[in-house]
């Protein structure tokens, strides 16, 4: 091939990004090295030594010119290659990808974790139609990248249809599709059919257990996801890894179990695990819980490489036991660290100031936000008109509400609502209402809060009129429960909920003991 031919080529594959430097270097490198006597092993071993996007385009203008552009393993390794150290939209890969004329599932495969990985998540669903209509059969490598992206886009729709093929391709009880499927249902809030696909996998490792764990914590199952991990340690004698323990570690918090909380952070020490900055903030998130906030402060200071997020962990935890000065300290100090605080952590100093009543500090820590380049979110503003609210100052939250540059949601009017209740406003408290029942129509909080304020006015009328609502748009209140921990076992029950296993006994223990009651206040006035 002649040096023209060869930088016409070069030209035609990589566009504009083909400079003299890399033709150079490419034709330097043919007469030198012997290019002509390279086989496609050779490329396979500088593609897998390659670390940069430069790197790759030279040996991709030299796969070209020794004239291996056609070849399929060679290509999937380009492709996978581009994907992992190329542009990020994947443009490069995806012309090496349609130059082939003979694409095996190992290329289709190759192509569609590229788009999962990266996105647009919608084209890796694109070449996977593609490839059926190629008739290239997937296999069990191709589902959990299809499955990947439809969770990215939370998709469920699309992804059934995937689980589908899975089952008329008879993959389902494939572990490696199974944990896939169990995954995409997760992510998407489907933890119903997350669930049987948990039931359905013969033989579960350790990856199926964490899923399963993390879909209940990611979706507000703390109970679930605790009972889980039990029977995974308990029972089925699987030892929890990092993921495991970065999975339960939230809904340990959020259920406050502190027994487990306990175990974890000794199972932890014993097995001689790292903790890394996911565990720690797991770990400071259950402490500051259950109101150890010593424990948490030792848990913090344990960590070597301290993140955004573990600072954030104990911030809040300062925060929200009233330790303010401490809270703020440690702001400051992230400060002077150059970290860069999050939108996460100046809402927590803020909660901070608004429970502590610091109404000049929070105004200065809310407006210096941008300095630091974060945008304002609702959530902020929620915090600021809850801190103004707490100090009585209804009508600068009001003000402020009417001045914001973005719209007002549930949890500002929300906040509004809430301070218009401890301060009797009903007329403030009227305005927030109106927004919020189209806002939030399904909630029957906002309807309750404001019925009760009728209450207090004694208002009837009113109160009849907000009942009512209630009762014609069919809205229910969350059945309200409660929960005990008895040897680090959670038992949630309501009022005379019969669901129990043991209910019978309990609600005869409690007959018997309202008798002794009844007993003593005879005997004391006799």
């Amino acid at each position: 091939m002649h040096l023209l031919g060869s930088r016409v080529m070069l030209k035609h594959l990589f566009g504009s990004t083909a400079t003299r430097e890399t033709i150079r270097f490419y034709f330097i490198g043919r007469a030198s090295i012997g290019i002509q006597n390279r086989d496609s092993y050779d490329y396979t071993h500088l593609l897998e030594r390659c670390r940069s996007s430069s790197c790759l385009k030279k040996i991709h203008a030299q796969i070209v010119i020794g004239g291996f552009e056609q070849n399929p393993f060679l290509a999937a390794k380009l492709v996978g290659a581009y994907g992992d150290y190329g542009a990020p939209d994947m443009g490069d890969a995806r012309k090496v990808f349609d130059r082939l004329s003979d694409r095996d599932v190992f290329l289709w495969n190759v192509m569609i974790r590229g788009y999962a990985n990266l996105g647009p998540f919608e084209e890796a669903l694109n070449v996977y139609h593609h490839m059926r209509l190629s008739c290239v059969s997937a296999n069990r490598y191709t589902f959990p990248f299809v499955l990947k992206a439809c969770g990215a886009m939370k998709c469920v729709k699309r992804g059934k249809v995937i689980h589908a093929h899975v089952v008329k391709l008879a993959f389902d009880l494939d572990l490696y599709v199974g944990n896939a499927l169990l995954a995409f249902y997760a992510k998407c809030g489907a933890i119903e059919m997350s669930r049987v696909v948990f039931g359905e996998i013969p033989r579960k490792d350790i990856v199926s257990w964490n899923s399963m764990i993390s879909g209940y914590t990611s979706n507000g199952y703390a109970g679930e996801a605790i009972k889980l991990f039990r029977a995974m340690v308990q029972e089925h004698n699987f030892m929890p890894d990092n993921a495991t323990l970065v999975g339960i570690l939230p809904a340990c918090a959020q259920a406050a179990a502190i027994h487990i909380g306990f175990w974890i952070h000794t199972y932890i020490m014993k097995s001689g695990m790292e903790v890394n900055a996911f565990l720690a903030s797991g770990l400071i998130s259950i402490y500051g819980n259950c109101g150890h906030v010593k424990i948490a402060r030792d848990v913090f200071n344990q960590v070597c490489d301290k993140n955004i997020v573990v600072w954030n962990a104990m911030i809040r935890c300062y925060g929200m036991h009233g330790h303010t000065d401490e809270a703020l300290n440690m702001f400051s100090k992230v400060v002077e660290l150059g970290i860069g605080p999050d939108g996460l952590m100046f809402l927590c100093v803020l909660s901070t100031c608004s429970h502590a009543g610091l109404v000049s500090k929070g105004w200065e820590i809310f407006h210096s936000m941008e300095a630091y380049g974060i945008q304002k979110t609702e959530e902020h503003y929620a915090c600021m008109v809850d801190l103004l609210g707490r100090a009585r100052l209804l009508d600068e939250a009001a003000r402020l509400i009417e001045t914001m540059p973005i719209p007002a949601g549930k949890h500002v009017y929300g906040a509004l609502l809430g301070a218009s209740r401890v301060h009797n406003n009903i007329e403030l408290a009227e305005k927030a209402a109106e927004k919020l029942f189209v806002l939030d129509p399904d909630n029957a909080g906002w309807y309750i809060l404001l019925a009760k304020m009728y209450e207090d006015a004694g208002r009837w009328q009113d109160v009849a009129r907000a009942r009512k609502l209630v009762k014609e748009k069919e809205i229910r209140k969350p059945t309200g429960c409660s929960s005990v921990e008895i040897e680090s076992f959670h038992h949630t029950f309501g009022v005379q909920d019969e669901s129990h296993p043991c209910a019978q006994e309990i609600f005869e223990t409690l007959r018997s003991l309202e008798g002794m009651e009844d007993e003593e206040l005879v005997m004391t006035y006799m």
